[in-house]
């Protein structure tokens, strides 16, 4: 990170400049108006804007709070602990990603002078523009479509430690660069620095990804990766096997956890895949059906029209004309 960036991000604010010499806390009248501490996108994001960033205030303990957005916390010198309420406690070192939902509850311990986080505001609205793709496929874009449901889902919060991923750094770089010197004049190349940097973490390898949560939550991960690598052939017995848990006590978990049975998921995983087949690849419509493992083709089509609203032939067109 560049330092004219680091020097301007590290200055002193006018909260934390109160909290050093009046021995003062948070102020929560500075982040939300109501008796619920609910940090308010309003009273930090300029009307119109999508994205914004703010350092993390140091020097105090920063309560238990939820926030009306989705917040990411980059972390980019030093660390800081965070406690997850119904969690883990979380302490992010530098070149860590947070990202939290508008579900995730949190309280923070306090920093140091040297401790540099920063606060991404990104209001739920940028992640229902027409134009995001992010790969179908990833655990990340689970997490996207939980964030903008009005339920409590299983993915609340995920850590990524992206120290060293250099398309990570510099999209982050550049993202920073751009919403400091230049926060009302470049929308769009926010927005799309924003959609590559997420791309690029949703690429990250499994090691890499650490997903803070539950035992419950944990087992039902483990259970959509299985679902997204062995969706051919992949059966809930053979899970069971794999994570040591019977068969009834998984349908209950995935049904709790995702509104979905293992039969459901599995067929979602299906037609995801036959999806990116005939928008990717030459490949026949009978030739998709055989690689995602479908036996009954009049069953393919019948719950593929059901989910895309077309016939494969007519979604490939549209994949064409787009």
């Amino acid at each position: 990170m560049r330092k004219e960036i680091l020097d301007h991000l590290y200055k002193i604010t006018a909260e934390e400049e109160k909290i050093v010499k009046e021995n003062a806390g948070i102020s929560k009248d500075l982040y939300t108006s109501e008796d619920e501490f609910v940090v308010d996108s309003s009273k930090l994001l300029q009307q119109g804007k999508l994205i914004a960033i703010r350092p993390h205030t140091r020097f105090a303990h920063f309560p238990e709070h939820r926030h009306n957005y989705i917040e990411m916390v980059v972390m980019l010198h030093g660390s800081l602990t965070t406690r997850i309420v119904d969690g883990d406690t979380i302490t992010l070192k530098k070149g860590d990603i947070l990202l939290m939902n508008r579900h995730a509850r949190h309280e923070i311990m306090p920093c140091k002078r040297e401790d540099l986080a920063l606060n991404f505001i990104i209001l739920p609205e940028f992640f229902s523009r027409g134009n995001v793709s992010y790969d179908r496929e990833n655990i990340l874009r689970d997490f996207i479509i939980a964030s903008l449901s009005e339920k409590k889902r299983y993915s609340d919060y995920l850590l990524y430690h992206a120290e060293g991923v250099i398309a990570v750094e510099n999209l982050m770089e550049n993202l920073i660069w751009t919403l400091i010197y230049h926060p009302d004049d470049m929308n769009q190349i926010v927005h799309s620095t924003m959609d590559l940097l997420l791309m690029n973490l949703a690429a990250l390898s499994a090691d890499t990804l650490k997903d803070m949560r539950s035992k419950g939550q944990n087992i039902t991960i483990t259970a959509l990766e299985y679902i997204d690598h062995n969706y051919e052939k992949g059966s809930l017995e053979q899970l069971a096997d794999i994570t040591g848990y019977s068969t009834a006590y998984l349908s209950r978990l995935l049904k709790n956890n995702t509104g979905c049975n293992f039969k459901q998921l599995l067929q979602q995983r299906k037609l995801q895949q036959a999806a990116y087949y005939l928008e990717n690849t030459p490949l026949t419509t009978e030739s998709i059906i055989e690689k995602i493992g479908y036996e009954n083709s009049a069953y393919f089509y019948k719950v593929f029209a059901q989910k895309y609203g077309c016939s494969p032939r007519q979604y490939r067109k549209r994949s064409l004309q787009r």
